[in-house]
């Protein structure tokens, strides 16, 4: 089967399918078989689901979707306020009985007519997002938080082509946790790179990302090492994480096992570097898929910490929902193993409002300019591409 012919027919076919980066090239899900709807009463039963294994093990006996923010702030505890909201549903998962192999190259041209809005209207302008800034710079010289993300948001009406524009994305901007899904109202975009939970029998990982800066022809990745490595404020918040998520770990590792794999290098992107470490456990025996998600979902380095005295102060000063965003993209197989991002970077497409969410972290020495410009360097490979 020719590959530039199934993206083609699977597109034209108006079928939901979702396309997930993996190691070498893509893996694309479809054939749905079944397709759940997750919210606050249904998503302890999902968790605790257990999946019978035949004989004939295949490659499609997995769960694939997202979980939202908000239904992971429910999972653990947290409740939210009244918030602004599209109701866009909380979490999804599709049953898939095909999966199609992709190589990197993702070729696709869209034939189809777009109406595609090139200006965006950002939520919080610079002068709103210093106060905000202001605020948490308090509560931190208080104690009652080290580290926080400030979300923005930038939003169009644009009727959009998913597919078009992923295949753009991956030629532009390739990230490892690279994804999208396109169901019958709405389209997730996502390059995305930071990996959550990776998790292979006993054995799991996670991967935090803290730190950004931003490309220019002067800087390499070996500058941008030296950066990271002598700026202050990068490092206390790349340590803060590190330990936030090596603690998230413990929480369901055997004593002892959890461990700084690779520690504090650099990873290039289109507009940016970031700055990167990864974690490694062995998972107790008595462990269950619920207590890994609410161990580490939300992801640590997307929210700041403490993780849920941050939390109730982030829900009550953000007046929208997050959505998807700071949510976790990914799979649960059947046999246990199961692996998630964190939903960054990403393009939520519902109702042909296009909306691309941002954040950037505030410690002690953070500026809030700095910050405030920092969020559209992140936005930008995705604001790119309605141009």
């Amino acid at each position: 089967m020719i590959r530039k012919n199934y993206l083609d027919r699977i597109n034209d076919s108006n079928k939901p399918y979702v396309i997930y980066k993996k190691t070498k090239g893509f893996d694309l899900y479809t054939d749905f078989s079944k397709k759940i709807i997750l919210n606050n009463r249904n998503i302890k039963e999902f968790l605790n689901t257990k999946f019978k294994l035949k004989k004939n093990y295949k490659n499609t006996d997995l769960l694939i979707g997202f979980f939202g923010y908000e239904l992971l702030n429910n999972l653990i505890g947290v409740k939210l306020p009244k918030q602004k909201s599209i109701n866009f549903p909380r979490g999804i998962f599709y049953k898939p009985e095909s999966k199609i192999s992709l190589k990197e190259d993702l070729i696709f041209q869209s034939n189809k007519t777009r109406k595609i809005a090139k200006n965006f209207k950002i939520n919080i302008n610079q002068n709103s997002y210093t106060k905000i800034f202001n605020k948490f710079k308090k509560k931190i010289r208080s104690g009652e938080t080290y580290q926080i993300k400030i979300c923005t948001k930038y939003k169009n009406k644009s009727k959009i082509d998913p597919l078009y524009f992923f295949c753009r994305l991956a030629k532009s901007n390739l990230a490892p946790e690279a994804f999208m899904i396109k169901d019958k109202n709405f389209s997730i975009i996502s390059c995305s790179p930071e990996n959550l939970i990776t998790k292979k029998g006993l054995s799991i990982s996670t991967k935090p990302i803290a730190g950004t800066l931003r490309k220019t022809k002067k800087i390499n990745k070996i500058k941008a090492l030296n950066f990271f490595r002598n700026n202050l404020k990068e490092t206390k918040e790349h340590n803060m994480i590190v330990d936030m998520e090596r603690n998230d770990l413990s929480r369901i590792c055997v004593p002892g096992s959890v461990k700084l794999k690779k520690e504090k290098y650099v990873e290039e992107y289109k507009d940016l570097y970031h700055y990167v470490s990864l974690i490694s456990g062995k998972l107790k025996k008595e462990v269950e898929n619920i207590d890994i998600i609410k161990a580490m979902m939300p992801g640590g380095s997307v929210i700041g910490c403490p993780k849920i005295n941050t939390l109730n102060l982030l829900n009550n000063q953000e007046k929208e929902n997050r959505n998807i965003y700071t949510g976790s993209f990914g799979f649960i197989k059947f046999n246990g193993d199961m692996r998630f991002n964190i939903i960054i970077r990403s393009i939520l497409n519902y109702k042909n409002i296009s909306e691309i969410s941002v954040a950037s972290g505030v410690v002690i020495d953070s500026n809030a300019k700095h910050e405030f410009n920092e969020n559209f360097i992140k936005a930008k490979a995705l604001i790119d591409l309605y141009k």
